[in-house]
């Protein structure tokens, strides 16, 4: 499939994802999607990512997600947001299964991650 196939379906799903999120009482706003290949780099070299992030192929958005005002930025917060995510498509991946609970991904059968 061309990449941006993968993106199309990408982009709907984070946006009912984001539906989700609302529709079950919490909020949230939008961290990091689109990655240069050089903070992909620097976040490697950190030990904070990976160099071939699907970040840089626009298949990846971290997520800040909120209940009543307060910011959860733990994990398990993200658990059944994550768990739900994975249901919605077999390429879908969640960040909490590498303690990254906010990350959102589809995997392109290319890059994992």
């Amino acid at each position: 499939m061309a990449l941006t196939t993968y993106q199309f379906a990408f982009a709907r799903n984070v946006a009912r994802l984001i539906e989700h999120i609302f529709l079950s009482g919490y909020t949230c706003t939008f961290g990091e999607a689109l990655r240069t290949q050089e903070m992909a780099d620097l976040y490697a070299a950190q030990g904070k990512g990976i160099k071939n992030s699907l970040h840089l192929k626009r298949l990846a958005i971290d997520l800040n997600l909120f209940k009543d005002g307060v910011y959860l930025p733990d994990t398990e917060s993200h658990r059944p947001f994550g768990e739900w995510w994975e249901a919605l498509h077999p390429d879908n991946r969640w960040g909490g299964r590498f303690q990254d609970g906010g990350h959102y991904s589809m995997t392109d059968g290319i890059t994992a991650g």
